[in-house]
């Protein structure tokens, strides 16, 4: 499905190797809120002083991720004004092919935040046609991030833009579901939020209140009015501890053409109850609603609402 591919947030080409994901820091956090005329690049948009913050040089990050997968950053290190100069004598000469620095990170990279802010790292030019690569971590975390292969799901759940392959993402609680490749991600008035041009997935989660009530139970519940007035548009299916159920119809009450899609899925949960029926477990649940401009984009949806999934040891 290339037609929803993101493209590369560096160079506008589009993303269609789902083997090197390359997304990128437009400038340093310390020039974030900074006013433009404070930001002053040199001879290229790849190094920068900004007034009162310092001096940065914009590198590469390549982190291993499993499924054979690369993410490859495109951030800022921060240096002394005589590594900045030194640069822009290198960048466009031929001394650039040796060219090798030291400086620290200087953006916040989830999910390792923190621990990586400020640390300090050597990069080095690879390929004269490329920013400069990190290369050594100076300190335990840093060294940490370039060296091990990290879980591909954890990582990239991290980033809301658009990204050119699906991500299984945590909603906590237990439960988990698959953000499609092209949408991004953001969480507004206790929903998840997955969203491209012509489609989009709004997810949240329920907690029955009565102590011991069965999935099927609950999801009568959840389902008390709603509009699944088509037999033949919807769809029950059993999932392990629980069930899954599933409508979609067409309004016509808008000015475009557009579908939409209402799922739940239902578990046993593992939480508690209270009163006389202590201990009892509480049944659990994920609804999302798809709503997409193609009709035939129905598989996306449904695919979308089979992959919610829980797993009650991790629920709280």
């Amino acid at each position: 499905m290339t037609a929803h591919l993101p493209t590369c947030s560096c160079c506008g080409d589009p993303l269609d190797d789902s083997r090197r994901i390359d997304v990128g820091f437009n400038l340093p956090d310390a020039a974030l809120g900074v006013p433009e005329e404070a930001r002053h690049h040199l001879s290229v948009r790849a190094l920068l002083r900004v007034d009162g913050a310092g001096c940065f040089i914009r590198c590469l990050l390549s982190v291993r991720l499993t499924h054979d997968t690369e993410l490859v950053l495109g951030m800022w290190l921060e240096v002394d004004e005589a590594t900045l100069r030194r640069a822009d004598e290198l960048w466009e000469a031929p001394g650039y092919a040796g060219f090798a620095f030291r400086g620290r990170i200087a953006n916040v990279i989830r999910p390792w935040g923190e621990d990586v802010l400020g640390a300090e790292v050597t990069a080095r030019v690879a390929d004269v046609d490329e920013l400069p690569y990190l290369v050594t971590g100076h300190s335990p975390a840093a060294a940490r991030l370039l060296e091990e292969v990290w879980d591909r799901d954890h990582v990239l759940s991290r980033f809301p833009m658009p990204l050119p392959v699906d991500v299984r993402t945590s909603l906590d609680d237990g439960w988990w579901v698959v953000r499609t490749a092209g949408l991004n991600a953001y969480f507004e008035d206790g929903y998840d939020h997955f969203a491209g041009p012509d489609r989009s997935a709004a997810v949240n989660l329920m907690r029955d209140d009565v102590p011991g009530r069965a999935p099927a139970d609950f999801l009568a519940v959840l389902l008390d009015g709603a509009p699944d007035k088509l037999p033949a548009q919807r769809l029950t299916e059993t999932v392990p501890g629980g069930l899954r159920y599933a409508f979609w119809l067409t309004p016509a009450d808008h000015g475009r053409p557009r579908h939409e899609l209402y799922g739940f899925t239902v578990a046993a949960g593992s939480g508690n109850g209270s009163g006389s029926d202590a201990g009892s477990p509480l049944a659990s649940a994920a609804g999302v609603f798809c709503t997409f401009e193609d009709a035939a984009e129905l598989a996306w949806a449904q695919t979308v609402w089979r992959s919610l999934e829980y797993d009650p040891r991790a629920a709280p």
